[in-house]
């Protein structure tokens, strides 16, 4: 026996004050709502209802059960009417996952410019290298450099990513410069591991007949991007690097874009979340919003 369902049944038969009248306001028989009744009854081993052919009242038991279960059931109607506006409320918490370098590149304005139209949005963002499983990290929206997000999650391109061959001002003064991605080889570079697999990623390069792939003489290798574009701005060796992490840096000269007919665009930047009809307002707005800023942040890659 469903007890809320019956108890519900219940109160709506004193307040219309017949089983006709209840079934039709709950859209069954009669006959539905008078053997949930009976099986209320029975369970509780007393009567609740003096039933005539003309008239219908409650037993002292019955009434005292309705004292009693009314206020609950007010309190249960209330809470779902919260739960329910709450869809359209831009308020509450809304998780969010992504690699370090799109958190602090990409997500940091983005997030702002959220909140400074919606106050009432909270965020608690996640960030690590590896792919987070939406579901198990109770996560609303994530954002993934590199191929689409597998599964059953709805995947939305954001941008590509432009990998471009760069290094210090420093670095070149006392190296010099490749002229092609043969000298690459007798330069000092950097390298990335990449955190899923712990394998060093080979450098990948535009080609005549499409991507070569190069495995460069790594002066030190990273297992997160950050590190890697800090040790390269800093002059320790020529790195390749996403375009949203090092376009500030070339556009100040701290760092210089080498061989650009060499950049290559094999992989993207992704937002993704979970197939789902009813998604909370404030993380569907907060979807919109990223997907536009984030086009428009990375514009013209």
């Amino acid at each position: 026996m469903d007890k809320a369902r019956v108890i519900s049944l219940f109160i709506g038969v004193v307040r219309a004050g017949s089983f006709s009248q209840a079934a039709v306001a709950e859209g069954l028989s009669a006959q539905s709502v008078s053997k949930a009744i009976r099986q209320l009854e029975e369970h509780l081993g007393l009567r609740l209802f003096h039933r005539t052919t003309r008239s219908l009242s409650l037993t002292d038991e019955g009434q005292r059960l309705y004292e009693l279960a009314h206020p609950g059931l007010r309190l249960l109607d209330e809470a779902l009417e919260q739960v329910r506006g709450s869809r359209d409320e831009v308020e509450g918490l809304i998780r969010v996952a992504a690699p370090t370098s799109l958190g602090i590149h990409l997500l940091a304005p983005i997030l702002r410019g959220f909140q400074e139209r919606y106050p009432g949005a909270h965020f608690d963002l996640v960030l690590a290298d590896q792919f987070t499983d939406l579901v198990a990290a109770r996560i609303d929206v994530g954002f993934r450099a590199g191929n689409p997000p597998e599964r059953n999650l709805v995947a939305r391109k954001l941008a590509d990513i432009v990998l471009k061959i760069c290094a210090a001002p420093d670095y070149l003064e006392r190296h010099g410069a490749p002229r092609d991605a043969d000298e690459l080889l007798r330069h000092r570079c950097t390298g990335y591991r990449q955190a899923n697999t712990g394998r060093l990623m080979p450098w990948e390069l535009k080609g005549d007949g499409g991507t070569v792939y190069l495995d460069v003489p790594c002066v030190a290798s990273f297992n997160t991007t950050e590190s890697e574009v800090a040790a390269v701005r800093n002059g320790l060796g020529i790195g390749q690097l996403a375009h949203y992490m090092v376009d500030e840096d070339l556009a100040a000269g701290r760092l210089v874009h080498l061989l650009p007919r060499l950049d290559t665009r094999n992989a993207a930047i992704y937002m993704y979340y979970a197939q789902r009809t009813r998604i909370a307002s404030r993380v569907r707005l907060f979807i919109d919003y990223a997907f536009e800023a984030a086009r428009r942040q990375l514009g013209g890659a």
